[in-house]
């Protein structure tokens, strides 16, 4: 699968802290909070339909029990595993390059849910409704990604493609 990176959201959107401007702080509606989800979310607007839709989708679809755990969004931070080098940009002030590193949480356009059992590298234990229902609405999943992280569902190229900034 072709999955974005921090470059496609570098050249849609600019660096992560020129990309605040297309964030928002989304109170939840109150007849989609389900689970731990959050009364409000700080995330992209780009994530705030697909968000809707699976929310509404997680209740309709009566699988309200597999959401365990909100793990965040927003997160201006390095991905992990490349932190070493990330340092070493900064370091050295190659600040063009550090973005190189970035996490697609650093541009609100991620979230992590269920994160116990789900672990960057381990085999995903996530509820495979669960899975399905964020796939529905146009995420991709970290447990299709080459180094498995399960907790995490991010916008996919058609989502990138889709938005309307």
């Amino acid at each position: 699968m072709d999955f974005i990176s921090n470059k496609d959201l570098i050249d849609r959107f600019g660096m992560p802290a020129v990309a605040t401007k297309l964030m928002v702080i989304w109170e939840v509606p109150e007849v989609i909070r389900v689970g731990p989800i959050p009364k409000k979310i700080y995330c992209h607007r780009m994530l705030v339909d697909p968000l809707t839709r699976a929310f509404r989708l997680i209740i309709s679809r009566d699988i309200i029990s597999t959401l365990k755990t909100w793990d965040g969004c927003y997160n201006d931070r390095p991905i992990r595993g490349r932190e070493d080098e990330y340092k070493e940009m900064l370091a050295i002030d190659a600040y063009q390059a550090v973005e190189r590193y970035k996490s697609v949480h650093a541009w609100a356009c991620a979230i992590d849910v269920n994160r116990i059992g789900n672990g960057l590298g381990e085999v995903p234990t996530m509820d495979p409704a669960l899975v399905k229902v964020f796939k529905d609405v146009g995420f991709d999943w970290g447990g299709d990604f080459h180094r498995l992280d399960g907790m995490h569902f991010q916008v996919s190229r058609t989502m990138l493609a889709d938005f309307k900034s």
